[in-house]
């Protein structure tokens, strides 16, 4: 069987040494569309060394290690990458992300669950350097075809939207070559550059990456509803609803309430087909 739970939840943790600087960062900024106008000074604190600051999805490239990929290859999977989806992502924060950093990564299957025609593995990462804990990233990793193997189904969470009107809508325009530009950050997943690939996955051409969309959401949300203060994210969570293709538009609705931040972001070009639901920035 493709995915053996049991074996899977009881493999050592992945551990690691990763490292990153500004380039690092720089590169994962310009691939979520920052730097746009150049010479804008909020956009010049992602994009030029002397004044950088770092957003805090930045974690889930750090050190160009992707934590999705090398727990696909944990024991105890074996899955096509054809078949799998990110369904979901969540970080949690304990302190702002350095410009320049060396940590240790600690990486292992979390949770499985059985959804029947699928399965949703869980990957968690832990990353600390010499002060201590730095952030801890869950990846949900849904995976066609692969349920049936007895597991739990697993939690369902919803994050209800207030029936009232939006406090901020932003849009966002993805370039035509940004998942390409975004690639260079570490996800090298044929699907989001390559056309033959993505038919084999079903789609009519490559699909954006779901943790472009998740960067540039928060960007979004740090740039408006916090005054541009990435220090303030504590945590930050998403399901993946829909697929976004380069060259669309994100429309992302915004609900502030104490702590917290509430968004939707859906496709304007179709009609504001779904992209990314039960969306939370939690924030001091």
């Amino acid at each position: 069987m493709p995915i053996d739970a049991a074996r899977a939840l009881a493999a050592d943790p992945r551990k690691g040494d990763i490292g990153w600087d500004h380039k690092d960062i720089q590169l994962y900024h310009l691939g979520l569309g920052a730097g746009l106008p150049a010479t804008d000074p909020d956009e010049l604190r992602y994009t030029l060394e002397s004044k950088l600051h770092v957003l805090p999805s930045f974690a889930t490239v750090a050190g160009a290690g992707m934590a999705m990929m090398g727990g696909l290859a944990a024991p105890g999977i074996d899955v096509n990458l054809a078949h799998v989806l990110h369904g979901g992502q969540s970080i949690e924060l304990h302190r702002p992300i350095p410009v320049k950093g060396n940590a240790t990564s600690s990486a292992k299957v979390a949770a499985l669950y059985d959804k029947g025609k699928a399965a949703v593995i869980v990957l968690r990462t832990e990353v600390a350097d010499a002060d201590g804990p730095l952030w801890t990233s869950d990846a949900q990793i849904f995976v066609r075809g692969e349920g049936g193997f007895g597991g739990e189904r697993g939690p369902s969470v919803k994050e209800e939207l207030p029936e009232r009107a939006p406090d901020r809508v932003e849009e966002r325009h993805i370039r035509e070559d940004q998942a390409l530009l975004y690639r260079l950050s570490g996800d090298w997943n044929p699907l989001h550059a390559d056309p033959e690939f993505a038919k084999l996955a079903g789609f009519d051409q490559p699909i954006l990456h779901g943790l472009c969309s998740y960067g540039m959401t928060l960007k979004a949300v740090v740039d408006t509803a916090l005054g541009g203060d990435v220090s303030r994210v504590r945590a930050y969570r998403t399901r993946f609803a829909g697929i976004v293709f380069p060259g669309e538009t994100l429309r992302i609705r915004m609900w502030q309430q104490p702590g917290r931040v509430l968004v939707s972001v859906t496709a304007v070009e179709r009609d504001d087909a779904p992209v990314l639901a039960d969306t939370v920035v939690e924030h001091s």
